[in-house]
């Protein structure tokens, strides 16, 4: 087994569209858990329809790290659904602007990446609540 020390544009597609099936997966199970901000048990549910709509957006892009993050922040923001889905939208705003022009990212750009993407989710809210994604985020 070969060590990946960087990944490209392409396997970050591959990387987060075999993630958004395995959020398909667990979608019964966070909706079961969804208790705030009201537990109407759409969570899992809304995740799923905003990463699917990142992942369809990205799949038209084949460029750099850089631009397929750029494009999933949009394709998330434009098909956020609730308040789970705006929130991982900002998610994917702090890491394509950690990304960009970058070509590929390793396991330094990757952290920084998730620490602006939490800096970015957490400036977005005016009464951030611990002990939800955010805090799963931080």
């Amino acid at each position: 087994m070969t060590k990946t020390k960087c990944v490209d544009g392409k396997a970050f597609k591959r990387m987060f569209a075999a993630g958004t099936r395995w959020l398909e997966r667990a979608v019964p199970e966070i909706n079961a858990i969804n208790v705030f901000p009201v537990p109407d048990g759409d969570t899992g549910t809304n995740m799923l329809l905003t990463m699917r709509s990142a992942v369809e957006e990205a799949n038209g892009a084949n460029g750099p790290v850089g631009e397929i993050t750029r494009s999933m922040a949009y394709g998330a923001l434009m098909g956020a659904r609730g308040n789970s889905g705006v929130i991982l939208s900002q998610l994917w705003r702090g890491i394509a602007d950690a990304l960009e022009g970058k070509d590929a990212l390793d396991g330094s750009d990757l952290a920084t990446a998730l620490q602006k993407a939490s800096d970015t989710v957490y400036s977005g809210l005016v009464h951030p609540v611990e002990g939800t994604i955010l805090t799963v985020l931080r």
